[in-house]
């Protein structure tokens, strides 16, 4: 008897055998990949995985010698073996699964790295007692239906084998787990039918509208949203959405999810937003409406006062596994968290990745999309559109004019009628260009202001210019230097102040932009991008309330701390003379002017600046993908930055305490992730040398006094540290 895995029973009677844990993984890989009709191939990756513990080195580590065994090679020597001649490819390609099934996918390399090197290891353990259990048969597997984009084979090849190995290293995963626990393992399944949640969503608009009154802007709510429940019958492919602020798209993207969902016999809802705040803000919506238990919110920050209350019970446990895998029916998540996978090359990242298939991906504010992985982005989607049954919906106020950059065989449908005259309905503000201005001049404006917000590029000039305006009256600070737990706390104390109608001035970073539910009678912004401008203009008069147009002013710094970053001086310019020409600097031609300009300057490489799809294509013919290359260059949070955990309030403080004695402290990570602020690893040695920073469990730094963080302004800035204040938490 050979055995997959072992417990602490001597006599063996509880262990797994191994023939019971590769049929069981290759039953649910084929039941994974059968969505994109690859489940034959899933299958044999199955059988195939564990075949090096067929030997007798593995079965005497498991019985407790501490002898090192490689058991994921055998697998992928026997899939070259067996697959030979005409089925080559097949072979290389369950050789890059199988090989990488714990470490993760390498690259092709060559005879002296990466998975040639391993494809020509000489020395093996005996597995060969495989043939007693397992039948190889590779007659059963037919060549997978895959329908490229024009020179784009390599990328939907490379993508394909991804979709393979996540199907399996997640069946492998959800055996081992239900061999080791049970009773974990049956937490996963808890969720509600999409029938369920269709009607509860039902539910809830009947009643939200049933108080709504008869105003022109609520008809038009209703318009927006009945098209959308109309466009959700079309087949599946890719959708625009092009609601203004205030036109109610959260909902009514929604609402097309669900009934495109239900026409389509799709499986899944997800949510990819650039900024954690609109992640929280939606993601707390979703479960007022269909549970907790059926909205999954994952996101680097994530905050422990979403789910505190639920600490300890079958609920939070059941959606910390769903991060593992996204088997979930709605999914709010990141940019960062979703695109980052999709290129990833591990078993942990690229786990959930299958779950993709037969979903609807609505990307809100997609004009946030990261410009210099964009096209790779739009590459990754087109591919879930085309091969695995996919819908994808570029959701936002500002069009980005992502449809010209997509290819012509797949153009994006708009589901609003007339985005022209919408826009024209919800207009709210007027915008005036007040050309360049010096802090002085700025403060003494701001200060004559009873409620206004203040928008600029980098946390220096926030800091400073916050710190100008205190000294004649009463102001606020919002950036990344402050928690999220903190941002969350100011953001509740100035929503207060505006409905009360009290003084309330506010000095903050573009975070404040991109889906901050705040609303200010005048906004003033930084020379920006014309996308980044509309955002600010969505955080003035955005109920509508006001007898008159609310009031957006553009202006210029003349300050030396006012100026950008490179790649914020690039937008701001292109943006200045998009609006040079202008008469309306919101107007949908005005957006898709700015981002032809800015596209047009970036087609030259700066749209791959990493060259991910000519990493892919060069060597596709062989099959010669840089797995582990692509990963590493595909980072749009570069690395180099460190969290610190700030210790806030009496909650962060008791987690701190509990870590410094724990014996499993990365359970602690997601409780204290709300009161981490991210820096770069200068200001980050610049706290060492000073001895601000503690480290505990060689993994979490805190910081040891609050005297280095303000309550107004959050993570002092350290004397000649070099620190970068442009620096965002995404």
């Amino acid at each position: 008897m050979y055995y997959a895995h072992s417990t602490k029973n001597s006599d063996k009677s509880d262990w797994q055998p191994l023939k019971d844990h590769l049929k069981n993984v290759a039953e649910l890989s084929r039941i994974f990949a059968n969505d994109f009709n690859a489940g034959d191939l899933a299958y044999m990756s199955g059988l195939l995985h564990d075949l090096g513990k067929y030997s007798s080195e593995f079965q005497r580590r498991l019985e407790g010698q501490k002898i090192s065994v490689d058991h994921s090679t055998a697998g992928s020597l026997e899939a070259i073996r067996l697959f030979d001649g005409s089925q080559k490819s097949a072979g290389l390609l369950f050789a890059y699964i199988i090989s990488g099934h714990h470490g993760g996918m390498l690259n092709f390399g060559s005879a002296e790295g990466g998975l040639c090197e391993r494809l020509q290891k000489q020395e093996l353990p005996d597995y060969s007692a495989f043939r007693k259990d397992i039948t190889l048969d590779p007659e059963r597997i037919g060549q997978p239906k895959l329908h490229p984009l024009p020179k784009k084979t390599g990328f939907c090849i490379s993508f394909f084998t991804r979709m393979l190995y996540s199907c399996l290293v997640d069946a492998d995963s959800l055996d081992t787990e239900k061999f080791y626990d049970s009773e974990k393992s049956s937490l996963r399944t808890q969720c509600d039918s999409m029938e369920e949640l269709a009607k509860r969503f039902e539910s809830f608009m009947r009643e939200k509208n049933a108080g709504v009154d008869d105003s022109l802007i609520n008809r038009e709510r209703k318009k927006i949203f009945r098209q959308c429940v109309d466009a959700g019958s079309l087949p599946p492919g890719i959708f625009s959405l092009t609601v203004p602020t205030g036109g109610g798209k959260t909902l009514s993207s929604m609402a097309f999810a669900l009934e495109h969902l239900k026409k389509n016999n799709l499986k899944r809802i997800f949510y990819v937003i650039p900024y954690t705040s609109i992640i929280e803000q939606n993601a707390k919506v979703f479960r007022d409406i269909f549970g907790t238990k059926n909205v999954l919110e994952h996101h680097s920050n994530f905050d422990p006062e979403t789910l505190k209350k639920f600490t300890g019970d079958p609920i939070s446990e059941a959606l910390m596994l769903a991060t593992e895998n996204w088997d979930m029916p709605i999914v709010v998540t990141t940019n960062v968290q979703f695109f980052e996978s999709l290129f990833s090359n591990k078993r942990s990242r690229t786990r959930k990745l299958h779950n993709l298939v037969k979903s609807v991906i609505i990307l809100d504010e997609a004009q946030m999309l990261p410009t210099g992985y964009l096209l790779p982005c739009l590459a990754a989607l087109s591919e879930l559109v085309r091969n695995y049954s996919a819908t994808v919906v570029i959701c936002t106020a500002t069009q980005p004019r992502l449809g010209d950059l997509l290819d012509k065989t797949i153009p994006p449908r708009e589901i609003m009628h007339d985005p022209e005259r919408l826009y024209e309905t919800f207009r709210r503000v007027n915008v005036t260009n007040l050309g360049s201005l010096s802090d002085a001049e700025l403060a003494e404006r701001l200060d004559k202001q009873l409620q206004v917000l203040c928008v600029v590029n980098t946390r220096t000039h926030a800091k400073k210019l916050y710190d100008a305006l205190k000294k004649t009256g009463t102001c606020h600070h919002l950036s990344a230097r402050m928690c999220p737990v903190h941002r969350r706390k100011k953001l509740e104390e100035i929503r207060t102040l505006l409905k009360d109608g009290k003084e309330c001035r506010v000095i903050s970073t573009q975070l404040i932009e991109a889906g901050v539910d705040i609303d200010f009678p005048v906004v003033y912004r930084a020379m920006t991008g014309v996308d980044s401008l509309a955002q600010a203009a969505g955080r003035c008069n955005r109920e509508g309330k006001l007898p008159e147009p609310g009031k957006v002013f553009l202006f210029k710094s003349v300050e030396k701390h006012g100026k950008a970053t490179s790649w914020q001086s690039l937008v701001a310019e292109i943006g200045e003379m998009t609006l040079a020409g202008s008469v309306d600097p919101l107007s949908l031609d005005t957006v898709a002017d700015y981002f032809r300009r800015l596209y047009h300057y970036k087609e030259d490489g700066g749209l791959d600046e990493k060259t991910i799809l000519p990493k892919l294509e060069d060597g596709s013919r062989e099959l010669a993908f840089p797995f582990e290359d692509i990963a590493d260059a595909f980072r749009i949070i570069e690395e180099g930055t460190k969290d610190v955990i700030i210790p806030f309030d009496d909650y962060a403080r008791l987690k701190i305490a509990e870590l410094r004695s724990a014996e499993f402290p990365g359970k602690y990570l997601r409780d204290l992730q709300g009161y981490t602020v991210s820096i770069f690893a200068n200001e980050f040695r610049e706290l060492e040398r000073n001895h601000a920073i503690e480290i505990l469990a060689e993994r979490f730094f805190v910081l040891r006094s609050c005297e280095d963080y303000s309550d107004e302004t959050g993570l002092k800035p350290r004397q000649d540290a070099g620190y970068d204040g442009s620096l965002l938490n995404v």
